[in-house]
């Protein structure tokens, strides 16, 4: 039997496989930023919070929060973070984007909105095609909607201006006009007897109870098109 002297030398070379953080610090260089604190700011993460991550303070792991800002934010490729396979970066998924790119997002409660979302107040701009249609993202507060909406997360709606079409026990966000105490709620849509009234419900079975409003009383009207985690954004 004849052993390749070669093959024999290659199999006794030392292996080096790169660790998630260490591939995460690949990541600021490829994508050209001069510090690590330029980095956070990107990402919307305190320095500090960086820095430990970087040198592996919980570990060789990188969080799955931060993954999850990573994968958001630059299109990272997880798989790719986590064991090395594959391109650094994917084509699609959501983007930050701080032109005027995609939708609006807006980090205040919907008691704080006028029924009319001023694009000069938006945070930044979430550039994600399968939500592009969209007219804002929002958060969510309150419990009223859980579990189909959960406080923290992150909503895309898209305006509706015919109230006349619209889709029975479907999410909108509702704002109504002074008539209507001027409510601002998420809520379920469901017909009325009546057809110049809706009936909004709440999923969450804790809070229970319908209202009742008068379609001229609605001063914006706007259908949840999807959701995302807050953490991402």
């Amino acid at each position: 039997m004849i052993v390749s002297l070669a093959n024999q030398k290659q199999t006794n070379l030392p292996t080096f496989i790169m660790t998630e953080i260490q591939r995460l610090k690949e990541v600021i260089g490829l994508l050209g930023f001069k510090t690590q604190k330029d980095f956070a700011d990107r990402l919307k993460l305190t320095a500090g919070a960086l820095s430990d991550a970087t040198r592996g303070r919980r570990g060789d792991l990188v969080s799955q929060s931060l993954k999850d800002r990573l994968e958001l934010v630059f299109n990272l490729n997880i798989e790719w973070l986590e064991s090395g396979i594959g391109e650094p970066f994917v084509k699609k998924g959501p983007i930050i984007s701080e032109s005027k790119e995609g939708v609006p997002y807006f980090d205040i409660s919907l008691a704080e909105i006028d029924h009319v979302l001023n694009e000069e107040q938006a945070e930044y701009f979430v550039n994600y095609k399968p939500f592009n249609d969209c007219t804002a993202y929002l958060p969510v507060y309150g419990d009223s909607m859980y579990p189909k909406y959960a406080s923290g997360e992150i909503i895309a709606v898209r305006e509706i201006t015919n109230y006349e079409v619209l889709q029975w026990g479907e999410a909108y966000v509702v704002m109504m006009n002074e008539d209507a105490n001027s409510l601002r709620s998420i809520k379920l849509i469901y017909q009325h007897s009546n057809e110049t009234k809706l009936i909004l419900r709440s999923s969450n079975p804790n809070f229970k109870g319908d209202t009742v409003v008068e379609k001229k009383n609605i001063a914006a009207l706007y259908i949840i098109k999807g959701k995302i985690t807050r953490n991402l954004i």
